[in-house]
């Protein structure tokens, strides 16, 4: 998913930034084992009146990861998608976190695939405005989409959009865009970052100081290194936000977060520290919410380098660890047993593939040359927390495996493991949904390299129908697992604590979007 138009530092920045995501530096969840496809979920009280509401409350929301530019058009990291994406830009299209990411209407209120799933026709929601007040049009979309599909695109998402021929505006209402084959994730491609629409003639390299979007909040202040201000822009032509700012404090250590919500510096703390949740739990000053994520622990083999060329020893791996462990020691998650998370339509468990089976760990190292014993580096960056990295060394030594790890900053292991590849294995919390195209890549640093999946997820984005997709998709995520490309240690489960009397806070996969237009403070 990256484009190699910056210098390799930024680029691997950029891209790994893209991939891994959020970066949740603690867990997402409540402590226990909640099963292998069940995420606990917790219900918030409903929204007063707007009557009852104060609409000139400011709400501060602690965030874990600020990105490095806010230039949502060339910067990768869905740190800026949590922050921007709703808020101050809209797509044509958006997700619904709360309904298994059904995508529903945004910019364009209805839409028309032909019959030959070779054209799109999207009808504008009328009366949007862009934030220095000039009407959006199909000429401003048009523009927009045009900018991903122009060659040398230095957009983060030009490659979602190799199936489009052509993006054409036929009135000041209407978007159509013409494909080259059948593409079975436009739509979702449009529901991100990849169909926000932006004034035509925008200067992508300003975006980083200044904005011009369309949605219900502006962007006026960013304290780097501290907080990003949003301000509720009351020009915007929908439904208004029923708060009047929101001001997003990054805090990483996790008992500094608790810290900040228990004082009252900040109303609600996404993504808090499910071990350190005590606070909280109980009191009737906070609600604790649940919710499903798409940000799964991959511990990635150098599938290019021995003794991961071997598929006994990354089975052998694969079976040693305890997974349900994993999902104690970290907090809380769910074990997926491949890349899909269950909220995907393609998902199945499977997690009965390289189940937890230590005596066979051992005669399968045995049979590939190590059973006298085997040392592995093992990278990670250091704002994971080291407890679930304990559990690997505990795990790999009862099969004679002695792991050496190594935390690293973030970006070295930009440098030396995403764009170096000079690594063993990787420990990193991979946070984009729908990303199993990483499998379909050689040069990815997985090193994995299936022809068949990468003919699979080719004929899924080119599939007929919906169903025809989610069985070749189901078999590409069936093959990675049976090929132990990498291993999946845990998908989390976020947990967000929100103080009383805030209202409607995102509970779902707010690592990927942080929606702030249901938000509301009683008075």
């Amino acid at each position: 998913m990256t484009r190699a138009h910056r210098n390799p530092v930024a680029v691997a920045a950029a891209a790994a930034t893209a991939l891994l995501a959020c970066l949740a530096l603690s867990g997402c969840g409540t402590g226990g084992d909640t099963g292998p496809n069940t995420v606990a979920q917790t219900t918030q009280a409903a929204t007063p009146p707007d009557d009852q509401l104060d609409t000139g409350a400011t709400v501060n929301v602690r965030l874990t990861l600020e990105p490095t530019s806010l230039n949502i058009f060339g910067t990768a990291g869905t740190a800026l998608e949590q922050l921007l994406l709703d808020n101050v830009y809209r797509s044509l299209l958006s997700v619904d976190t709360a309904a298994k990411d059904k995508i529903v209407p945004a910019l364009a209120s209805a839409w028309e695939v032909a019959p030959d799933g070779l054209s799109y026709t999207f009808h504008l929601t009328p009366g949007a405005t862009f934030h220095d007040g000039s009407p959006l049009t199909a000429a401003d979309a048009a523009w927009s989409l045009n900018q991903q599909i122009a060659p040398g695109s230095k957009s983060v998402r030009a490659a979602n959009f190799s199936s489009v021929a052509e993006v054409t505006a036929p009135d000041p209402a209407t978007v159509r865009l013409t494909l080259k084959q059948r593409d079975t994730q436009l739509l979702w491609t449009l529901a991100g970052r990849g169909g926000i629409v932006y004034k035509q003639g925008t200067d992508f390299a300003t975006l980083d100081g200044a904005e011009n979007g369309s949605g219900p909040f502006r962007l006026t202040q960013w304290n780097r290194g501290s907080s990003i201000t949003l301000q509720r822009d009351d020009s915007y032509t929908g439904a208004k936000p029923k708060v009047a700012k929101v001001v997003f404090h990054y805090i990483k250590d996790p008992n500094a977060a608790n810290n900040a919500e228990s004082t009252g510096q900040t109303d609600i703390q996404v993504s808090a520290d499910p071990t350190l949740l005590q606070p909280f739990t109980g009191n009737g000053k906070f609600t604790v919410l649940r919710g499903t994520t798409t940000d799964k622990f991959v511990l990635a083999f150098n599938g290019s380098q021995a003794p991961f060329t071997n598929p006994d020893v990354r089975h052998a791996i694969r079976q040693a660890i305890d997974k349900n462990s994993t999902v104690r020691t970290y907090g809380a998650g769910v074990v997926i047993g491949s890349d899909v998370p269950p909220q995907d339509p393609w998902y199945e468990d499977l997690t009965g593939i390289d189940a937890y089976n230590p005596d066979n760990a051992r005669k399968l190292l045995a049979a590939a040359g190590f059973g006298n014993g085997l040392q592995l580096t093992l990278d990670v960056p250091n704002i994971y927390p080291p407890s679930v990295t304990d559990v690997l060394v505990s795990d790999l030594k009862k099969v004679g495996v002695t792991l050496v790890v190594r935390q690293v900053e973030f970006q070295t292991w930009l440098q030396k493991v995403y764009t170096n590849k000079d690594f063993q294995l990787s420990l990193v919390d991979h946070a984009e949904p729908h990303d199993l195209d990483n499998y379909t890549k050689p040069t990815y640093y997985f090193g994995y390299d299936n022809k068949q999946v990468q003919q699979w997820y080719a004929q899924a984005r080119t599939a007929a129908s919906e169903a025809e997709r989610d069985t070749l998709l189901k078999n590409v995520a069936r093959q990675i697992s049976q090929d132990a490309a990498t291993d999946w240690l845990l998908l989390v489960e976020t947990t967000t604590v929100v103080r009383t009397g805030v209202y409607g806070v995102p509970q779902a996969e707010t690592s990927n979007r942080f929606t702030l237009s249901t938000l509301a403070v009683g008075r």
